[in-house]
């Protein structure tokens, strides 16, 4: 019987992250190996709270899996300096390079491999696609955590989309709560505005009081994840990151069967899905123009 730790970024409670961990088993079931028969899997949940991570990253590794998946950047970062040459496949992490989890893309190194959510270059694509959504928008406000380098080179991408678009953009901090709501009422104020935000753990766990004030201060926002636009959002542009937990099973089947995870080379999206809830679309005084309602992967109404 081999053992799998898994360390996961949300709460026990959180359907998503139920979601995530469903196609993981499934998907494992699907390569032979069901839990409790050849396999063991131990779970915790650290959401996103990088002392409580650290504590379960410390008691997964006590228990000698012989792999382990890592739900996110936090999580990677609580497993890295303390894992020796315990194999981790990370799924939902943003910048693997720029955080110092492998040395390059093609050929990680070391005993970490797994699965980016974005190139930075999609940073453009979100105000592209809230101009289209909302044509009104001319100033933007971009929600991302300051101390996180992939935030400070999204809004690097965004910068040059919005001088030709005719959009100002400006970062707030995503960590405090209070900052957040201060920054909203403003843009709210001063009329045709929008929100971008950014993936980050601080966005994670702020996600539903983002959600709340930007229907409160009427802002048409778009969101990098699913999940947010079914819990209210207006629109999302982003990985399928329930799949990432599918491919994060076939590189643990492989490593499980001899392959080293340095020469698994970290996979960026091939494909990002686009998700407009119609419902505020319409509550924001919002008519979502048929083209883009075509292109989209999945409609809310």
């Amino acid at each position: 019987m081999r053992r799998i730790g898994v360390l996961m970024n949300r709460s026990p409670t959180d359907p998503e992250g139920q979601a995530r961990l469903a196609a993981f088993h499934q998907a494992l079931q699907q390569l032979g190996w069901n839990d409790g028969r050849n396999l063991r899997i131990d779970i915790r949940w650290g959401e996103d709270n990088i002392d409580r991570e650290r504590k379960y990253a410390a008691e997964l590794l006590a228990l000698s899996p012989d792999i382990i998946l890592a739900s996110g950047t936090v999580s990677v970062t609580a497993l890295q300096p303390i894992s020796g040459t315990v194999p981790i496949v990370f799924a939902v992490v943003t910048d693997p390079v720029g955080a110092g989890f492998v040395d390059n893309l093609a050929r990680p190194g070391g005993n970490v491999t797994g699965f980016m959510i974005y190139e930075f270059s999609l940073a453009g694509k979100w105000l592209e696609l809230l101009k289209q959504i909302a044509p009104g928008v001319t100033r933007a406000v971009v929600l991302r955590d300051p101390t996180n380098p992939s935030g400070i080179a999204l809004f690097g991408a965004l910068q040059a989309t919005a001088q030709s678009l005719g959009v100002q953009v400006s970062p707030v901090g995503i960590r405090d709560a209070g900052e957040i709501e201060r920054a909203l009422a403003a843009l709210a104020r001063s009329g045709n505005g929008g929100l971008i935000v950014t993936p980050n753990a601080s966005g994670s766990v702020q996600r539903d009081l983002i959600v709340t004030l930007a229907a409160r201060y009427r802002l048409p926002a778009i969101y990098p994840f699913r999940y947010l636009v079914t819990s209210g959002g207006l629109m999302s542009y982003g990985t399928d990151l329930v799949d990432q937990f599918r491919l994060a099973a076939g590189y643990i089947d492989r490593i499980l069967k001899g392959e080293k995870p340095g020469d698994l080379p970290v996979q960026a999206p091939t494909k990002y899905q686009m998700v407009i809830n119609l419902k505020t679309a319409k509550t924001l005084g919002l008519t979502v123009p048929n083209t883009l309602i075509g292109l989209a992967d999945e409609v809310i109404e």
